[in-house]
């Protein structure tokens, strides 16, 4: 029996899982937005918001999906895997109450706690702005401070990397959360692993380093992604084996903890010198991270779709052995103040031997434009790190007028100072 996907969401982590399954499947989507390269490779794309529950619900029981894939985290807080699952249509996605390990920042630090889940910081929870300020000028040393909800990654200020305690202070003020988590500051090199969870499983994919920075040499403010690298191995060249395997460890004490999870786990750490710390986990793929790891699953995606749905053990993940680079390419001005409008004259042709993921883009008929946030990411693959950078950054030579890009994400330099920063900390 051929089965049908609904593919909730539109950008660039959408457009990979597109890719990923397309070819195995009647697959339909809908978004908020119309994603060109989505619509290229579904049967039908419906403009429906992401958290437009009901209505998703309908579209699923119009189009007769016999599986669904939640991309964005906005979808799985307004409950649409609980809706659709109710409906009948499994959803490779957690339930609301699941998808509580992202969507509350001091539910997920308070769970990791009460379930003795490793690599968990100091913390501490206020729903008192002014309380919160107290403690920030009491505690000694930097602190992240981070609104307990979503913020699309941009809503976390470190204090002495940032902000000053001064600024932490204005910027709390100033935006008046509800409740914020202050969190010691960790120090070193993130990295992220993501994982295939359901029935107790977990399959995991390799690491890869997301770049949050705005501005080549990781300067400037924090943005939803602007690229990121895996190597040909499970780890990155900065870490040992060790330290991915008790990166895994986090991953699967989680879900010992949530035995009904399903979907994407995604940890994201901070390497130290006593180990992975979590910095944050996510209840779907990365955007970028879900273009790099699901270019190279050779596994079927659609297998472990099937599997989780029917209760059977997760297949085993096969990956071709090649390293990764994605780069975004952005408005002018992102993220502070994006200028859209500006006409995309690259496509799948003119990438060559990279590969070519819309995000947030405007389709007209006289061709693709951009809006005011991430366009577009090309995905260069290659034996090295390096080699795959090379092929990415050829990519973007046709990228266009009105577009920035971080070139340096995967160089060389970069990556030895990801090396030599981590091999300081050790004291080696």
């Amino acid at each position: 029996m051929t089965e049908t996907v609904l593919l909730v969401g539109g950008g660039g982590r959408e457009h990979a899982i597109a890719r990923a399954v397309a070819d195995d499947c009647a697959l339909y989507a809908c978004a908020s937005n119309r994603n060109p390269g989505i619509a290229r490779l579904a049967e039908r794309v419906e403009t429906i918001g992401e958290t437009d529950v009901d209505d998703i619900v309908a579209y699923a029981d119009e189009v007769g999906a016999t599986l669904a894939v939640v991309g964005p985290e906005s979808a799985l807080e307004a409950g649409v895997a609980d809706a659709l699952d109710d409906a009948g249509v499994y959803t490779f996605g957690p339930r609301q109450e699941d998808a509580r390990i992202e969507t509350d920042k001091a539910y997920q630090r308070r769970f990791m706690q009460e379930n003795d889940v490793p690599g968990c910081p100091a913390f501490e929870v206020f729903d008192d702005i002014e309380a919160a300020c107290d403690y920030i000028d009491a505690f000694d040393g930097d602190l992240a401070v981070k609104p307990a909800g979503l913020t699309g990654g941009k809503g976390v200020k470190v204090i002495g990397d940032q902000v000053d305690e001064a600024g932490a202070k204005a910027y709390l003020r100033e935006e008046a959360y509800d409740r914020v988590v202050l969190e010691e500051r960790l120090v070193g090199e993130e990295f992220t692993v993501q994982a295939f969870v359901a029935n107790g499983d977990v399959r995991v994919t390799p690491a890869v380093q997301d770049h949050k920075r705005a501005y080549e040499g990781d300067e400037g403010p924090n943005t939803g992604g602007m690229g990121s690298y895996s190597s040909a191995s499970l780890d990155l060249p900065f870490m040992t084996e060790g330290d991915y395997a008790a990166a895994v460890e986090v991953i699967e004490a989680v879900v010992d903890a949530l035995p009904d999870y399903k979907g994407v786990l995604y940890g994201q750490f901070m390497l130290t010198t006593e180990g992975p710390k979590v910095v944050e986990f996510n209840a779907r793929f990365g955007d970028p991270e879900a273009m790099n790891t699901l270019p190279v699953l050779r596994t079927p995606f659609l297998d472990v779709l099937t599997a989780a749905r029917d209760g059977e053990p997760l297949p085993e993940l096969h990956f071709d052995e090649q390293a990764t680079v994605c780069k975004y390419a952005v408005p002018d001005g992102y993220p502070t103040d994006p200028v859209a409008g500006a006409k995309i004259t690259v496509d799948e042709e003119s990438v060559g031997n990279a590969l070519l993921f819309y995000a947030s883009v405007d389709a007209r008929e006289d061709g693709i434009y951009t809006t005011t946030s991430r366009s577009f990411a090309v995905v260069g693959l290659g034996d090295t790190i390096e080699k795959a950078e090379a092929v990415a950054d050829g990519a973007l030579a046709a990228a266009g007028e009105g577009l920035r890009v971080r070139h340096d994400i995967g160089k060389h330099d970069l990556v030895r100072r990801r090396i030599d920063h981590m091999n300081e900390l050790r004291g080696e």
